[in-house]
C-alpha cells in the first residue's frame, strides 16, 4: 500500500491496522488488489457476502431497482419492503411475523433493545461476557468482547453472563467436561443479586462469533430461554452471522427448537449490502405500538436494500444453500481436523456449517498464541488467503472461517492447503 494512501482516513480498527494493498474488484470468493494480487476470501467480506462478491443476480437487482425506486420518506411503503416482510415471515416459525428493516446489525439490536424495554417497562439487559452486538449506545453496552475501555459509562443495568466455552470450560463436571447448567445457574444467581428488579431482555448470539466461534452446547439455549421467561425477560437472538443458511439451517436457533421473542438479522440478509431486520410477534409489536414505539432512521424500510434482500431469499431457497453449507462445512471441518492432527498448535476446531473456528494454543517456538496467530494471518495473506483471527486476552487466537456459501469444493480445499502451509512456514521461520 502506498505510504500516503491512508493519510486522510480515520483509523477505526482499534489497535489493528488496515490490510496491505488496495482492493480493486472482487467476484465470487476472490478479491483482487490494484497490483493484481488475488486473495481467496475466507471471511465473506465482513462475514456478510454469503453469495460471494458481485453475484450476478444481486448486481442485476441493484441496477434495476436503483433506476426505479431507491429511497423514500420513512413513512412511505414500497412493494420490495412488503414482499420481504412477508417472505421472511414465511421462513420463520410462529409467532415471528412482524418485521422492520434497517441498515446495520447495531441498528437492529438497538431497535430490538428499545422495543424490549418499552414492552416490559424495564431497562436491564443481559448478554454474554464475550459478546459483540454493535457499536451504537445500547448495542455497545451489551458488547463485552472489545471497545469498552476509555469511552465513559455505558447504559446502566447491563450484566454479563459467563460464556459456555467447551474448549476452555470455567466450570467442569466429574468427567472434566463443561458443566454449563451449573454455570448458567451461577450466572443468573449473580445477575439476580445485582438486578434492581428491572430485567428486560437477554441479547445473545447462538454462536458467539467475535467471542471465538463458541457454539452454545445443545440444550443451553432452551435453558437460557427458560431463565429469561421465569423473570419476565424477552429473549433476543442476534443472528447477524448465523442467520440465513450459514450454519446449515436457515436459522441457528432451529437446531435447539427455541423460538426467540425478538430476532435480529443483518450481515447475511443483504449478502454484503447494508440491510438488517428486526422480527417479532404480533403481540409484542402491538404492545410496542400502543406505547408509542419510535425507531425512526433515515434508511428505515428503504426499497433498494429490501429488493436485494428478496433476491438473497430467491437464491438461498432455489439453490438450497442450507444444504450446501452443511456439505461444504463437513468438507471444511474434515480438512481442518486433518490439519489439526499434524499441527500441535491447533488446539480446537469447532462451529457449524460454514462458520468454523480454529483455535491456536501457545507454542514452544513462538510462545503465546497471539503472536503466532498474527504471524500466521500475515503469512496466509502472502500466500493468497484472507483470514480473520479473533484475539482475546489470555485466550489465544481463533480463526473465524466463513467462506461464501457459493464457494467451490476446490476453493475450500485450497484455503485449507494455504492455512496448512502458513502454519508450517511460520513455525519453521520463527526466531522466537
Amino acid at each position: 500500500m502506498e505510504a500516503d494512501s491512508t493519510a486522510n482516513l480515520i483509523h477505526y480498527l482499534g489497535y489493528g491496522s488496515f490490510s496491505s494493498g488496495i482492493v480493486d474488484h472482487a467476484r465470487g470468493s476472490r478479491v483482487v488488489t490494484e497490483d493484481g494480487r488475488e486473495l481467496l476470501d475466507f471471511t465473506s467480506g465482513q462475514m456478510s457476502a454469503i453469495l460471494g462478491h458481485s453475484h450476478p443476480e444481486i448486481v442485476a437487482t441493484v441496477r434495476e431497482q436503483v433506476g426505479r425506486l431507491d429511497h423514500l420518506y420513512s413513512g412511505m411503503l414500497s412493494r420490495p419492503v412488503l414482499d420481504l416482510a412477508r417472505r421472511l415471515a414465511d421462513t420463520l416459525p410462529a409467532p415471528l411475523e412482524k418485521a422492520m428493516f434497517l441498515s446495520t446489525g447495531a441498528e437492529a439490536n438497538e431497535a430490538a433493545l428499545r422495543m424490549a424495554k418499552l414492552v416490559t417497562g424495564r431497562h436491564e439487559v443481559v448478554s454474554f461476557a464475550r459478546s459483540w452486538h454493535g457499536m451504537t449506545g445500547g448495542a455497545a453496552a451489551a458488547t463485552y468482547s472489545a471497545g469498552r475501555v476509555g469511552y465513559g459509562p455505558g447504559a446502566p443495568g447491563n450484566f454479563a453472563l459467563p460464556v459456555p466455552d467447551r474448549f476452555r470450560p470455567p466450570l467442569v463436571d466429574a468427567d472434566g467436561n463443561l458443566d454449563w447448567r451449573r454455570q448458567l445457574d451461577l450466572g443468573f444467581d449473580l445477575i439476580d443479586a445485582q438486578s434492581v428488579g428491572s430485567l428486560a431482555a437477554c441479547l445473545v448470539e447462538p454462536v458467539l462469533s467475535s467471542g471465538g466461534v463458541v457454539d452454545l452446547p445443545p440444550g443451553h439455549l432452551a435453558a437460557l430461554r427458560d431463565k429469561c421467561h421465569e423473570r419476565g425477560m424477552l429473549l433476543i437472538l442476534d443472528e447477524a452471522q448465523t442467520g440465513l443458511c450459514r450454519t446449515g439451517d436457515w436459522y441457528a436457533f432451529q437446531r435447539d427448537g427455541v423460538v426467540p421473542d425478538i430476532l435480529t438479522l443483518s450481515k447475511t440478509l443483504g449478502a454484503g449490502l447494508p440491510l438488517s431486520a428486526v422480527l417479532t410477534s404480533a403481540e409484542i409489536e402491538e404492545r410496542a405500538h400502543e406505547r408509542g414505539f419510535l425507531f425512526l432512521t433515515t434508511h428505515g424500510n428503504d426499497p433498494l436494500p429490501a429488493a436485494v434482500g428478496n433476491t438473497v431469499l430467491d437464491v438461498l431457497g432455489r439453490d438450497r444453500l442450507d444444504l450446501r453449507a452443511r456439505e461444504l462445512g463437513d468438507r471444511l471441518r474434515s480438512g481442518l481436523d486433518e490439519l489439526a492432527s499434524r499441527h500441535k498448535v491447533v488446539g480446537d476446531v469447532r462451529g457449524r456449517g460454514l462458520l468454523v473456528g480454529l483455535e491456536l494454543v501457545d507454542d514452544e517456538v513462538w510462545g503465546d498464541a497471539d503472536r503466532l496467530g498474527a504471524a500466521v494471518t500475515r503469512r496466509c495473506a502472502e500466500l493468497g488467503l484472507h483470514m480473520n483471527i479473533v484475539q482475546l486476552p489470555g485466550m489465544g487466537g481463533t480463526f473465524r472461517i466463513a467462506p461464501p456459501l457459493t464457494c467451490t469444493e476446490a476453493e475450500i480445499d485450497r484455503g485449507v492447503e494455504i492455512l496448512d502451509a502458513a502454519l508450517t512456514d511460520t513455525r519453521s521461520g520463527a526466531t522466537g
